[in-house]
């Protein structure tokens, strides 16, 4: 289920509220460039700003956007067991085909902690479940151990890893076995992961070039390494760009100028800075994407 590239869907904003015309232009634009499935209410679609209510509209907007001709992966995830549960629970109601978690921010729980966490989740709702491990910004990181007592539990069934260690990856690999999927959470080490057996990436870059991203994974899975290393350094300036301050600031910016959303921003994220934003055009124009 989870192979190929899955988008960390930005949320376009317009008014002050959810637009909902854009988000949904956006999904057809992921779905029509062989995107393999949508990931909304992540770190990329702001999700620490948005109100339940919100984050449930834009669950139920991409659902129904979706009609499943793809997966829906909803972030779901939070430093409140309960409020994660409550998240997720809604996820499953409202017909996402799976949940994408990160580990719980600020309060630093302890490996066991983590475990347990999870532990309740999982047992709390019966849908499939991926966990989120981005200790650059969680200051935790859910180690290989950790992740393979947690792959034991049935509806735990994969891992997003940001960690940008491949040492990290493969011994998480190791440790959990065939059936566990273990997708990278930053789009320059993709390859990378796919190398040491991850099954595809949770991307932001993906966002604007959807089909360059979705081409890279198939290639690497048709077993043509040239044509993935290929796309693979084509890749490299738009992926740096798309990190050149805060994820999302870039990637929405750079969706604003390819006419697919308003850059609004909640904050305390705010607009990019001139200096970047000619350097994001320069980017944009050099791949042709304006």
């Amino acid at each position: 289920m989870f192979k190929g590239s899955f988008t960390a869907l930005i949320t376009p904003f317009k008014n002050g509220g959810i637009d909902e015309k854009s988000l949904r232009g956006l999904i057809e634009f992921q779905i029509e460039g062989g995107t393999a499935g949508l990931v909304p209410c992540g770190t990329t679609g702001e999700s620490a700003t948005l109100t339940h209510e919100e984050h449930k509209k834009v669950m139920e907007i991409v659902v129904d956007a979706a009609k499943k001709r793809v997966p829906v992966i909803a972030g779901t995830g939070s430093n409140s067991t309960a409020e994660a549960i409550a998240l997720t629970k809604s996820a499953k109601e409202m017909g996402a085909d799976a949940a994408l978690l990160i580990s719980p921010y600020y309060n630093k729980p302890t490996q066991e902690g983590l475990y347990r966490h999870y532990k309740a989740v999982a047992e709390a709702v019966d849908i499939p479940m991926i966990l989120y491990n981005v200790p650059g910004r969680t200051q935790v990181n859910i180690l290989p151990e950790t992740v393979a007592r947690l792959s034991r539990i049935k509806n735990i069934v994969a891992l997003k890893d940001a960690t940008g260690s491949l040492q990290q990856a493969s011994d998480t690999i190791s440790r959990c076995g065939g059936d566990f999927n273990l997708l990278s959470g930053d789009d320059a080490n993709t390859l990378p992961i796919l190398s040491v057996g991850g099954t595809g990436v949770i991307s932001v870059t993906a966002n604007i070039a959807p089909r360059e991203v979705a081409g890279l994974c198939g290639a690497f899975f048709r077993g043509d390494l040239s044509e993935a290393r290929k796309i693979h350094y084509r890749l490299l300036s738009l992926h740096n760009a798309m990190f050149i301050e805060t994820n999302p600031i870039p990637v929405k910016t750079a969706l604003a100028l390819m006419g697919k959303c308003e850059e609004s921003f909640r904050l305390p994220l705010c607009g990019i800075s001139e200096r970047n934003r000619e350097s994001l055009k320069s980017t944009l124009k050099d791949f042709g994407l304006i």
